[in-house]
């Protein structure tokens, strides 16, 4: 039996491959898995001397060769495929374990050219992966170092179930499409419509957290990461919980808004979040006074409600928050008297959001997706910025200086209030 080891992710290798020389595995290997392999003591046999062939076109063609291919993809139930391999000495490869390398974390930094970015597109890797997963009722596929232990304990048994090569291998079909995805996207770059809403449409993510339930008790949840490349959006995903239970669903829904709402304001600014939509909402020169105020807008509705700040917590404005019911409170920071104010109520969480790396009130164009039935609709977040020059004045008079604080207040509120959105806004406030 032969296993064939390539993978960016080295995490538990060098166990896995001493484990399956143990079963009776030979391991081919090749780059930088096969100088790990060899450095640890393992018997390894380079691709290169499979192949015949030495590493071309500066590693670009390593593994894409009929001695490592055939193998793959030759049917085990086929006596004519097998044949073909008796006859040009082609040894089967029966487990391939490779996962990709993350070309989303390499053209997240804005100094890298594209000629830099198009050397980490992976060929061979997909192909290999493809070819194993094609191929799962003779072939085993391993993309994720966390099912290690699952192989090799089922392979001890006896051998790999049917079920289980066949969920492998959708597995693996997934991590290149998702890889795809994100190639994809960097390629096609640009802000136009062809680049935004491209003809055929692919999203890629990765699951970071099991949910309790969905929106309701008996739905089940998940949530995913979105994979992106060349773009660093920092979400509510992203946050440190530092305080209470477990998010919910409809907690991270909420937060979310609220955390995208409190971003578009550049003075200290919070907003209190029902159901995606600020039921408060204000602006203010200090955080205590715009807490304050974003309550004030209505406070029967706040109760239980998301609240994002856009400035650290203070302690003034953690009693304050502690003195009301809320759910959670997301913020650039919390000082340690305001953390520790808010701990006491053991069942609030806190979530400490990431530094963005952007300006306060700077957004980043998205997707914004809705689900339908057979589909989905893709629009661009309402990202426009306002431009103040374009209204037209239908009042008797023009609005005082104060006003038109007020209207340009108003203007982004109404943003974040779903059609159709009606803002009652005064000094600065919802």
């Amino acid at each position: 039996m032969r296993a064939l080891l390539s993978v960016f992710d080295k995490t538990g290798v060098v166990e896995l491959a001493e484990s399956l020389i143990g079963l009776g595995f030979h391991i081919v290997s090749t780059g930088g898995t096969l100088r790990q392999l060899s450095a640890a003591g393992v018997d390894v046999t380079a691709v290169a001397d499979v192949t015949g062939f030495p590493e071309l076109l500066d590693g670009r063609v390593k593994t894409l060769h009929p001695r490592i291919h055939a193998g793959l993809l030759a049917r085990r139930d086929d006596t004519t495929h097998l044949d073909q391999l008796t006859e040009h000495g082609i040894p089967t490869i029966d487990l391939v374990v490779a996962n990709l390398y993350p070309f989303g974390e390499t053209v997240q930094d804005p100094r890298v050219a594209v000629e830099e970015a198009v050397e980490q597109i992976d060929v061979g890797g997909p192909a290999m992966i493809r070819a194993a997963a094609k191929n799962f009722a003779g072939v085993i596929v391993v993309t994720d170092p966390a099912d290690y232990p699952l192989v090799i304990n089922e392979l001890r048994a006896g051998d790999i179930t049917s079920e289980r090569r066949r969920a492998l291998a959708a597995k693996a079909f997934a991590h290149v499409a998702a890889y795809d995805a994100v190639v994809a996207q960097y390629l096609r770059g640009g802000d136009s419509d062809q680049t935004l809403f491209p003809e055929e449409f692919s999203l890629a993510g990765q699951r970071v957290r099991h949910l309790r339930y969905g929106e309701n008790a008996h739905q089940r949840a998940v949530a995913y990461r979105r994979l992106q490349a060349g773009q660093a959006d920092l979400g509510v995903l992203d946050a440190e919980q530092l305080a209470g239970k477990e998010l919910s669903f409809n907690n991270l829904l909420d937060a979310d808004a609220a955390w995208g709402i409190v971003q578009a304001f550049s003075e200290p600014t919070v907003a209190i979040v029902k159901h995606t939509i600020p039921c408060g909402l204000a602006s203010r020169d200090a955080l205590p006074e715009a807490f304050a105020a974003a309550l004030a807008g209505d406070p029967v509705s706040a109760f239980g409600g998301i609240v994002a700040l856009n400035r650290p917590v203070d302690e003034e404005t953690a009693q304050r928050l502690a003195d009301g019911f809320f759910e959670v409170i997301v913020a650039p920071g919390f000082s340690l008297a305001g953390r520790g104010i808010l701990a006491r109520k053991k069942q609030l969480r806190l979530l400490h959001m990431p530094e963005s790396g952007s300006e306060t009130g700077s957004r980043r164009r998205s997707w914004d997706i809705r689900l339908i039935t057979g589909g989905f609709l893709v629009q661009d977040d309402d990202l426009e910025p306002d431009d103040s020059s374009t209204w037209r004045l239908l009042s008797n008079r023009s609005p005082s200086g104060v006003e038109w604080v007020d209207l340009r207040f108003a203007w982004e509120a109404v943003r974040h209030v779903k059609s159709n959105g009606i803002v009652l806004v005064k000094n600065r406030a919802l």
